[in-house]
Order: C-alpha cells, then structure tokens, then sequence
C-alpha cells in the first residue's frame, strides 16, 4: 500500500524526534526529551511523563512534561490503580479511556483534566518496568492514531535510553579505571611496591573499610592533591 502524505510528515517527524533523543547526554535527558516529544507528536495527548513500576504496582514518576503530568502520576499511584499498572506487567499496553466514569481512583485524573490515559511499556526486567504515560484531556482521546504513534515514539525512546545507558557506564567505567590507576601509582610511590601489590593492597582496604574501590580510590587521590599542587 503506497505511503500517504501524512505518513511521510509522520516518518519525518519521528526521525527528527529520534535524531534528538540520540543527541541527548545521558539517560535522564532522553527520558525528558521523550516526555516533551510525546505532547508534540501523539494525536491527544496532551501531557506525558515516565515512571517505574515495581512488583508493588506503585508506579514512581521519573520526570514529566508538565505540572500536570506531574500530579497525575503522584495520582496513579493510589490504590485503586494498581489494576492499570497490573495489566502494564502481562501486556506491552495498558489505557483508561474515561477517568470519569471510575468511580474514586479516577476521580482525582478527572478533575485535573485529564479524561484518559494510554501507558506505553519501554522495557521490563524482573522487579522493574518503565513506562511512557500519556494524558489526554477528552475521553476515549487516544484513539489507533495515538497508540500507533505512540508505539513507534516507544520504540525509539527505548533505544535512545538503552544507547544512553551502555555509553554512560562505559564512560563512568573508564573514569574509574583512571581513577583506581592513579590511587595504584600513588601507593606504588609511597609503599614502594609494584602495581599488583598497590592494588591488592586497595582492594583489602576496600573490603576492610566496607566501602566500593572508587570510592576508596577517590580519597587517595584527594589526599594527595595538596602535596601535589604544593
């Protein structure tokens, strides 16, 4: 079946979008391009935000699009939700399509403004999922438009975020590996010993002090600043 016009400006769009949340310094900064992105891009909806859900069915907001979205997640986090975030674990989708006609648990969405909710997981592991959350302000608001955007914009906000996430750890990797070779040469200097016994030596005083070997690492070298810019 030939593309459309709209399918063309939707194809673009996402690319722009992708091409942001790639550009974006860290995991936390993609999660909150992705939740600005979702309000510009998802027919209906008008706020968004990302939480995590446990095994508890409690979701904890990790950022939001707005104060609103801000209050709606403090919101789904009430008891009478725990069914929506409950279906998030057994399906990739989970929606209310009229807050207002729940009574209690969507009483609060409602008067906020928000009439309905379409929650898209971005991934899960065994204790844990993420979700990007979508608010509208009419009922039955995400129509297949909103959750076949939606689900394309999930996509690539979940490979932004993992892509994110390896570069962040390689490079806190690399830092403390510069940083556990530097607190090695210092104590290669000043107990004059090779470098296998300067960092079995780091390594015991880790275990001893009960504290990880970057941290212990760190203060050899804050110790030695001084002496050195002396």
């Amino acid at each position: 079946m030939p593309f459309s016009a709209a399918d063309f400006r939707l194809a673009e769009a996402l690319t722009v979008a992708a091409r942001q949340l790639h550009e974006q310094g860290s995991p936390q900064a993609a999660l909150r391009t992705a939740a600005r992105l979702a309000v510009h891009l998802v027919p209906g909806v008008d706020h968004a935000g990302i939480v995590t859900v446990g095994r508890d069915l409690v979701p904890d907001s990790v950022t939001w699009s707005d104060d609103v979205a801000r209050s709606a997640q403090a919101l789904t986090g009430m008891p009478g939700h725990r069914a929506f975030w409950e279906r998030l674990w057994e399906e990739p989708v989970a929606a209310l399509a009229d807050t207002a006609a729940r009574s209690g648990a969507g009483s609060g969405l409602s008067a906020l403004g928000v009439r309905s909710v379409l929650a898209l997981r971005l991934r899960i592991d065994r204790n844990r999922l993420t979700a990007l959350v979508l608010y509208g302000g009419k009922p039955g608001g995400h129509d297949e438009a909103s959750l076949r955007v939606g689900r394309l914009l999930a996509a690539h906000v979940s490979v932004a975020h993992d892509s994110a996430t390896v570069q962040e750890q390689l490079t806190e990797a690399m830092r403390t590996r510069d940083l556990i070779g530097q607190a090695t040469g210092l104590l290669m200097a000043r107990e004059r010993v090779d470098a296998a016994e300067a960092f079995t030596h780091l390594v015991r005083a880790s275990q001893q002090q009960n504290i990880k070997l970057r941290e212990l690492a760190q203060r050899y070298v804050d110790a030695a600043a001084p002496s050195r810019d002396a």
